[in-house]
């Protein structure tokens, strides 16, 4: 192992992702292709004047545009298209199981029935399986600026779908500023009470207190992103001692203006303060960069060493959905990683 670890041994980590949009892994060539397929005019002549569009000054400058490229997507075989493609991905980074979110009312809002969307979404999740080898859940996201009784009304559409296992629990996403989790106490009171796993976006703009009203308001079993829960120590103590994980992104939060630079970015104090960190690429159509390219950049940036990557690996892999062989499987095989780079540090030297 080298003194600095390599991106292609960091492609080679057994790792989880457990924060990743699928109509964020809608690259510009997709897009357009997709567009034509539908008959549909984009504002955009080709991939380089999309790409040149994202630039983002906060957050809702990107969901402005986000909403308007998932506007595309209208057709099972669209979906289907789509999720392969992102499992196609993933496998290329050396990722063992993706957790994948969608936005069900931002297609359904569109006139895009619920049963083509999630239908299409998840018999490309099992093509991309059978292909790659990459295994996979799906978790709906309620949009945070609309209303509660428009979330309950989806999680009534896909009920049957939570109950029978081919959805894998709740999440919660979209403009997190002035839209705090309490507003959707009700929907996940409803997950609660069917057994739901439960996730939400919290302190990603949000203060720490979105962070610590998920856990007690919404009751989640992990948290995405979670940047700001640095601002509150007693809550960092909470989130450690209870071993939730923390979904965080760099790459996003650098071209979201979260952190003016990556040299900046609150990763090294996560790990210092005994938090589930894991890495994740969030939207990398729009963001500039996958999985892999957010373990190569935060360890560059940050100077990581190979414990701390290693680490990160095995916390995606402890706070996913896995069942529990499949977990022990991946561990034991991060184990061996970990043990044929220590082999080859100890030659080194």
């Amino acid at each position: 192992m080298p003194a600095r670890p390599t991106r292609d041994w960091m492609r080679g980590l057994p790792k989880a992702e457990l924060h990743v949009h699928l109509e964020g892994t809608l690259e510009p060539e997709m897009m357009l292709a997709l567009a034509r397929r539908n008959g549909l005019a984009l504002p955009w002549p080709d991939a380089a004047t999309i790409r040149a569009a994202y630039a983002f000054g906060n957050l809702q400058e990107f969901l402005d545009l986000y909403y308007r490229g998932m506007g595309v997507l209208l057709t099972h075989a669209d979906y289907v298209d789509l999720a392969c493609t992102a499992m196609e991905r993933a496998a290329a980074d050396g990722v063992v199981h993706a957790e994948f979110f969608y936005d069900p009312q931002g297609h359904t809002s569109r006139g895009v029935p619920f049963d083509v969307v999630t239908g299409g979404l998840l018999a490309g999740l099992a093509e991309g399986e059978r292909r790659f080898g990459v295994s996979w859940r799906l978790i709906p996201n309620l949009l945070r600026h609309l209303p509660e009784d428009d979330a309950l009304t989806t999680l009534r559409v896909a009920e049957p779908w939570l109950l029978d296992g081919r959805l894998h629990g709740v999440g919660l996403d979209s403009s997190e500023r002035d839209f705090p989790p309490e507003r959707f106490a009700r929907a996940y009171a409803w997950a609660a009470e069917r057994g739901l796993f439960r996730t939400a976006h919290a302190g990603e703009e949000g203060p720490a207190a979105y962070v610590a009203t998920a856990l007690d308001v919404l009751g989640v079993h992990r948290i995405d992103h979670g940047n700001r829960a640095l601002e509150d120590p007693a809550l960092v103590s909470r989130l450690a001692a209870l071993g939730i994980g923390l979904t965080v992104c760099p790459l996003s939060n650098l071209r979201l203006r979260g952190v003016a630079c990556l040299t900046e970015h609150p990763l090294r104090q996560m790990l210092d303060a005994g938090l589930k960190v894991t890495l994740n690429g969030d939207d990398p159509a729009y963001f500039g960069g996958t999985c892999l390219d957010n373990f190569v950049a935060i360890a560059d940036a940050l100077e990581l060493s190979v414990a701390d990557l290693l680490t990160l690996a095995r916390n995606s892999l402890e706070v996913s959905l896995l069942d529990p062989a499949a977990k022990a499987r991946h561990l034991t095989a991060l184990a061996a990683y970990a043990g044929a780079a220590a082999l080859v540090e100890g030659a080194d030297t």
